[in-house]
């Protein structure tokens, strides 16, 4: 029997599906703002072997001399990053949702076993709630990382009035690092995610959108006890 059962609130459809343009005209706009000033190269005895973008990734994309364009759209939405992951944060804080998304002390045992499933190794999918133990540890991750964005991204934007901000990311060139490798951290959930959605079928990606999913469950048997009297009727 076939039960619709209610899965994702609208706040954090909403969140989540906001969430996605944001990002990716952040980092689109913050790759306008690297090449301007693309230092990350593996260079030995001044000879460099390897860039982390080559030159045609940059002709490909259109990239080059759009620095003043790239600021533009990095600074202007990046509040709207900010106030959109506030906004799930606090929601989730409140509505208590939180359970159900912070890993537990079984989490990271389980995380592996779901690994092994995915990877169908393991036939058996360790039992889950509404995410799985690798998907506790995921969200939680992604939150994570996004309030480091802001941080170093603040310590990069203004360095002289937030210092002290600079100051805890261990220095504006520090930050600037800790702000790349969180970026590439998202386009490698992004491409995870997008795969995870896909094996785990249309159900699980209409919940999403609709925040109900369509569950299958067996009736339960109906056991009729007849008393001492009923039967002695039908005798």
């Amino acid at each position: 029997m076939k039960v619709i059962k209610e899965k994702h609130p609208l706040l954090m459809r909403w969140t989540h599906w906001v969430n996605f343009p944001i990002l990716t005209i952040m980092i689109w706009s913050g790759l306008l703002i690297y090449w301007a000033n693309d230092t990350y190269t593996f260079t030995l005895f001044g000879v460099t072997f390897i860039r982390f973008f080559p030159q045609g990734f940059y002709d490909a994309l259109h990239i080059p001399k759009r620095l003043a364009e790239g600021m533009a759209f990095h600074f202007l939405f990046m509040w709207f990053f900010a106030l959109n992951g506030f906004l799930y944060v606090m929601y989730t804080i409140i509505s208590g949702q939180w359970r159900e998304l912070v890993p537990n002390r079984h989490s990271f045992k389980e995380a592996w076993l779901v690994v092994l499933h995915d990877l169908h190794i393991r036939k058996m999918a360790p039992p889950q709630n509404k995410y799985n133990a690798a998907q506790r540890i995921a969200y939680t991750a992604i939150i994570v990382m996004g309030f480091g964005s802001l941080i170093t991204g603040l310590a990069i934007y203004k360095p002289v009035q937030f210092n002290y901000l600079a100051w805890i990311c261990g220095g504006y060139h520090l930050a600037r690092i800790w702000h790349f490798v969180l970026t590439i951290g998202y386009v490698l959930f992004f491409l995870v995610h997008v795969v995870q959605v896909v094996l785990a079928g249309w159900n699980n990606f209409r919940s999403v959108i609709s925040g109900f999913e369509v569950i299958d469950e067996k009736p339960q048997p109906v056991i009729q006890i007849q008393n001492d009297e009923t039967n002695q009727k039908a005798e």
